[in-house]
């Protein structure tokens, strides 16, 4: 059984561990994915200039990872699930692929960009080679019978059968279809595809339209994917629209691949509606060389573009009565890169700590109205302008008392970058400096590898450092203008964790797909994580908020008819508390 339970003496030695690990080099990662993500040039017609982060497929071949997405000029690949190498392959298409299809299988990587036309099949072949060749595998596929596309495809192969699928579909009006493929045609199609699911957001509240589901717009269906578990096949899909905080994956299981399906209760299984990270829909699902799940989704940027997205990666896996879930709580604070099986997700947290939250912040120049305090209010969409790109503007944080520092996230904005596709000049390198009095300071280790575009750097520090001012010094990014969103620094202060909240009370709203949750607030607490599922043991979904919020959150992502727990923890800059009683609601 998966409790999401943690104290502070389990946190201490988290930390504890962590730090022996990191002292043999960096063991952890942070979401979003530290990748050189790439301009989109769909756009550029509007002179809109914005990353094409998005739609993220991570396979396991030959126990390697590659990372798929949309408009990529290539894919990632990496050993560790750490460490991500850019490549363009041979023979890349210069239609460039969009939420394509990818599938590890009898020995070959394949891939399948989304089409309303024909396109073809491709085989990655040496994909662990300096230049990898991407190859046709089936180039004169017909027509899709039965419906339009495939958008948003998944490729599935089932190895007890022999059989192969394809699953598919981006719409508010088309439901998520289905349709076998046949091995001897090349993967070419079977019969006509079927119809499977569509969304019903007047019974699922996550499937409603908008930021906390607040829309009235039809909301829509799109990035399948086909997990087999245990005998069980889990038909994933997306909803209900990746430009809002609540894009989230949901599952249906059937005993076939084309089913007939049934609704998970726990829906959605990957929810991140708050934090610095929101949103984790429209990704895949995969293990990794441990035999640990992983899910991974799309988070929402949106500063110069409603589709402007990064990846994020979530530990995830099943639960003794099947239901599928992923591990979202702390989801874009570090977590460890593991070397083992786990015996439960939330083993991952390092325990680092928030350290910069609403902190002081004082910059070398700023250009009103993006002042030097939007690189600490922990949202995406503000930012802190430099009036110029040169070397050595900066801007330096106060964490207000001597801390333990173990991580730094710095998270760039392309503000007015006018790019629209990567080039030798597009890097990105800084300096780090940290100091106990503001007036002797410290270079910390340089940046590791040689230097590569980084919009989301993270750096795992080699050992912790004591510091109370983090100063960030500029030497070059690819963009004309320095605009930073967040420095996001993690590690531990001095002192007790928080109490555990009390006065814990949920309540369902008139529209029972919607609750009311509250509690009382606690002193010194940063934030509150809300702990929420269909069981006191099963509460696998988390919304965190921050404790300068009032005490009270609406969560509008039931479902009619179900049961639902509720339980909440606090957490401050060193540590979580243990976590509440939890409250029962039919």
């Amino acid at each position: 059984m998966i409790r999401l339970r943690i104290t502070l003496i389990s946190t201490l030695l988290l930390g504890m561990f962590a730090f022996l690990r990191a002292s043999s080099g960096q063991q952890t990662y942070c979401n979003p994915l530290d990748i050189d993500y790439k301009y989109n040039f769909e756009e550029k017609w509007r002179s809109i200039s914005y990353r094409s982060g998005a739609d993220p497929v991570i396979i396991n071949h030959n126990g390697a990872y590659f990372l798929f997405g949309t408009i990529a000029n290539g894919f990632w690949r990496s050993k560790n699930l750490r460490d991500w190498e850019h490549v363009r392959p041979q023979g890349w298409p210069d239609r460039d692929v969009v939420a394509p299809a990818a599938l590890s299988a009898k020995g070959k990587l394949f891939l399948f960009p989304s089409t309303y036309e024909q396109r073809p099949i491709y085989v990655v072949e040496n994909p662990d080679a300096a230049i990898p060749n991407l190859v046709v595998y089936n180039g004169e596929l017909p027509f899709l019978p039965g419906a339009q596309g495939p958008w948003d495809p998944a490729l599935f192969h089932d190895d007890a059968s022999d059989k192969w699928f394809m699953y598919f579909g981006s719409s508010n009006f088309y439901p998520i279809y289905g349709i076998e493929l046949d091995e001897s045609k090349k993967l070419g199609y079977v019969e006509k595809a079927r119809e499977l699911i569509l969304l019903k957001p007047e019974l699922h509240g996550w499937e409603r339209f908008g930021r906390d589901h607040r829309d009235t717009i039809k909301p829509f269906i799109e990035g399948a994917w086909m997990t087999k578990h245990n005998g069980k096949y889990y038909l994933q899909y997306a909803g209900p629209g990746t430009e809002h905080n609540v894009y989230a994956n949901g599952t249906y299981v059937g005993d076939t691949p084309l089913g007939p399906f049934n609704y998970a209760p726990n829906n959605p299984i990957s929810y991140k509606p708050g934090g610095f990270v929101n949103g984790a829909g429209h990704g895949n699902t995969f293990q990794d060389n441990h035999g640990n799940f992983w899910n991974t989704g799309t988070p929402w940027i949106a500063v110069n573009y409603d589709f402007e997205r990064r990846i994020a990666m979530f530990p995830a896996g099943f639960d003794k009565d099947g239901l599928m879930f992923s591990c979202t709580r702390f989801g874009d604070f570090p977590q460890r890169i593991p070397t083992s099986k786990w015996q439960r997700p939330e083993e991952l947290f390092t325990g680092w700590m928030l350290l910069s939250y609403r902190k002081p912040a004082v910059a070398s120049s700023t250009q009103y109205p993006f002042a030097a305090a939007n690189v600490t209010d922990e949202n995406p969409r503000t930012y802190w302008l430099a009036q110029t790109n040169r070397p050595g503007e900066t801007i330096t944080i106060d964490l207000a008392k001597t801390c333990e520092v173990r991580a730094i996230q710095i998270n760039f904005t392309d503000y007015k970058s006018g790019l629209f596709e990567s080039g030798p000049d597009v890097y990105t390198d800084f300096r780090l400096r940290h100091s106990n009095d503001g007036a002797t300071w410290q270079t910390l280790p340089p940046l590791p590898g040689k230097k590569r575009d980084r919009p989301n750097a993270y750096i795992e520090l080699p050992g912790a450092i004591s510091a109370r001012y983090v100063r960030y010094e500029h030497l070059h990014i690819g963009s004309p203008n320095l605009a930073i969103s967040d420095i996001r620094i993690f590690g531990k202060s001095d002192g007790p964790a928080p109490e555990t909240p009390t006065h814990l009370q949920a309540g369902r709203d008139a529209d029972p797909r919607n609750a009311f949750v509250t509690w009382q607030e606690v002193p010194g607490a940063v934030g509150y994580n809300i702990l929420w599922g269909i069981a006191p043991d099963k509460l696998y979904s988390v919304y965190q908020v921050w404790a300068d919020q009032r005490p009270r959150q609406e969560i509008r992502a039931l479902t009619l008819g179900q049961k639902y727990s509720f339980a909440i923890e606090a957490f401050n800059e060193s540590g979580v508390s243990k976590p509440s009683e939890t409250v029962n609601i039919e």
